[in-house]
């Protein structure tokens, strides 16, 4: 029941990350050993006093100039660096954010995407040794409170654009993080709102529990308010995490399935957490559809606006609800042979605070490209990777 919740009020970046983990537990020679063994940088771990607060201060020495990279350069650094499966997985999940939300800036495939600073080996060194600490930490939640992402305006590479930056703002929505702008100057970086973004979930307040530890990771900048991330370690008391969110539910006829489908995606593009369209019988004997929308409350107004453009309906049922009970959710990686051929499977496992494993499920693009490739129905392909996922985290006698 050990939760890590950010305070990002003063904003984040990689380094900020990598010093606040520090100083809350995690372990600053390994961190450091494992950056240097994956990049070809030297790390700097002391300490910053910020207007009176003293916080972790690391440095990414880099001793020649770049060129811009690649994506898949990136992924393969990654993964010829030799990170435990866990790690590796999280600092690709970090890279792919990024990758996504540059893409849509730009305009540009994944293949021919270019990083730029973020693409740099200070900011692997952040991923990496970011993606290590919080894995050694080894929390059972991860949240993040509203992020400041700062004030003014930001260089772009055509010039200079309203803070956050673009591809900030795209990580913003991919993860639903919630944030505000205070200051006048960009205080959230592409690379930490990445970081935060595939870790953490947002929340409005603190939960319930006993504080374990409180670290701080200096910034950069010279700032009114101290330049810091603070991060909290909390023992938590439900083994269950809670979140706020809201139903959203109308009736709808004379509405086509293409219509209905459409909107399906256009929800859980916009936030919706679970969309359900019920075939229901309308007055007059009419057909038609309740449409359900489980969402958090601050995207319900777009998700109505949403329903309503799409379907002609003039109003929306909001049914609150004071909280629901969720798992906590990680990715990991399983190895499984399969004629003879080696493949490495991502699984989705859900457990409570207490690490029991309620669930784990097989990536379903990742299963569907084996077994296309194998010519090997997709359901036996699935229930060879849970089975082995099982039996590596869970209970060899379940099966």
């Amino acid at each position: 029941m050990r939760t890590i919740i950010f305070d990002a009020f003063s904003g984040a970046s990689g380094d900020m990350i990598l010093g606040t983990l520090i100083s809350l537990g995690a372990d600053g020679e390994k961190v450091r050993t494992v950056i240097e063994s994956a990049v070809d940088v030297s790390v700097r771990i002391g300490q910053a006093n910020k207007k009176g607060i003293c916080a972790v201060d690391v440095h990414i020495g880099v001793d020649h100039e770049e060129h811009a990279r690649h994506y898949e350069e990136l992924v393969d650094i990654v993964r010829n660096a030799g990170l435990p499966a866990r790690v590796e997985h999280s600092a690709l999940a970090v890279f792919e954010l990024m990758a996504k939300a540059e893409s849509k800036v730009h305009g540009e495939s994944l293949e021919e995407l270019h990083f730029h600073e973020v693409g740099q080996n200070d900011a692997l060194a952040d991923v990496i040794g970011s993606c290590f600490a919080m894995h050694e930490i080894g929390a059972d939640g991860i949240y993040c409170l509203p992020i400041n992402v700062g004030g003014g305006r930001v260089k772009a590479v055509h010039g200079s654009m309203p803070v956050p930056a673009p591809a900030t703002l795209e990580i913003l929505q991919l993860t639903g993080l919630s944030f505000y702008g205070s200051g006048n100057r960009e205080l959230l970086t592409p690379t930490g709102a990445a970081i935060l973004g595939h870790f953490a979930r947002p929340v409005e307040n603190y939960p319930k529990g006993k504080v374990l530890s409180v670290g701080y990771g200096a910034g950069d900048a010279d700032t009114e308010d101290p330049n810091v991330l603070r991060s909290t370690l909390i023992d938590t008391e439900d083994d269950l995490s809670r979140d706020s969110i809201e139903v959203l539910e109308t009736n709808v006829d004379d509405v086509t399935g293409e219509v209905l489908g459409n909107l399906f995606e256009k929800l859980l593009s916009i936030g919706a957490k679970d969309v359900a369209i019920v075939p229901a019988t309308m007055k007059k004997g009419r057909t038609g559809h309740i449409i359900k929308v489980i969402t958090r409350p601050e995207h319900s107004a777009a998700i109505a606006r949403e329903i309503m453009r799409e379907t002609g309906t003039l109003g929306i049922r909001v049914i609150p609800t004071k909280h629901r009970y969720t798992a906590d959710r990680r990715m990991d990686s399983v190895r499984v042979v399969i004629w003879g051929k080696a493949y490495d499977i991502p699984v989705k496992i859900a457990e409570d605070h207490n690490g029991e494993i309620l669930h784990i499920s097989a990536e379903y693009e990742d299963c569907k490209r084996v077994a296309k490739e194998l010519n090997l129905p997709l359901k036996d392909v699935i229930r060879k990777v849970e089975e082995k996922a099982w039996n590596i985290h869970g209970h060899d006698d379940l099966f």
